[in-house]
């Protein structure tokens, strides 16, 4: 009973302060995690500082901590706002290959929408129940949903969502691999760099100066979630179709 009655004056103590720290000022959680979203994007985790943060949000940083108490908690706020919003795709084609290529193409459109995320995952696990399910409870479901038997379906998402992570860190820095109006004067720039490089020392690059340049591109991801996929289906054997009400009996 105790124990209760402290926990309910501390959540009043701090409901308080964030009140008192946002009179005035129309600040919220929201807007600040939305601020460091941005900032993220934009610039990389490094250009997120609390003064930076604080500056684009017209407040004091001692405004900042009473929502926030570091930069840390402000980068947990950040990776559960991108992972609570992921969208599982819609399913057209419900076959186990095709369902997980989805999962996959979501995942990585994920990442370039919010390209901080690709550095929060590899730098802290969420706990945060609305990320947890809809980046992983429900994508989870949808793979046993197009026939992944259980452990092959936990199996199934980490392979996706680490070959997503590695691609899109591969992919990031080197903006010739994405497509976009202006890659193939990119990629023309790229093999003259390849192919420039001195023999004897360079012979393969220089000989594969089309196709090494081709290895961050999206063409180059699809080739390799083909195989990645083709491997997961060959070794875990799923069931064409799973229902949601079949998932449930069992």
């Amino acid at each position: 009973m105790h124990g209760a009655r402290g926990g309910s004056v501390a959540k009043r103590s701090e409901s308080s302060r964030k009140s008192s720290a946002s009179k005035g000022t129309g600040i919220t959680a929201q807007r600040i995690v939305l601020a460091a979203v941005r900032i993220c994007d934009e610039g990389g985790i490094e250009s997120l500082t609390t003064r930076r943060l604080a500056s684009d949000l017209g407040i004091g940083t001692m405004t900042l901590y009473g929502y926030f108490r570091s930069k840390e908690e402000i980068l947990d706020a950040v990776a559960d706002y991108v992972l609570g919003r992921f969208e599982v795709p819609s399913i057209d084609d419900p076959t186990p290959s095709a369902v997980a290529h989805d999962v996959a193409h979501a995942f990585l459109r994920m990442m370039r929408e919010h390209p901080s995320v690709v550095y929060l995952l590899s730098s802290r696990a969420t706990v945060s129940r609305q990320s947890l399910k809809a980046a992983m409870e429900d994508v989870v479901g949808v793979l046993r949903d197009a026939g992944f038997r259980d452990e092959a379906a936990a199996q199934a998402y980490a392979l996706l969502i680490t070959y997503c992570l590695g691609f899109a860190t591969y992919q990031l820095p080197r903006p010739w691999g994405r497509n976009s109006a202006d890659v193939g004067e990119l990629r023309r720039q790229r093999v003259h760099f390849y192919s420039s490089l001195p023999l004897p020392a360079f012979t393969n690059l220089v000989e594969l100066s089309e196709a090494v340049t081709m290895m961050p591109s999206d063409e180059q991801f699809d080739f390799g979630l083909d195989c990645l996929i083709d491997g997961l289906v060959a070794k875990t054997k799923p069931r064409q179709l799973r229902s949601t009400a079949a998932r449930g009996r069992g």
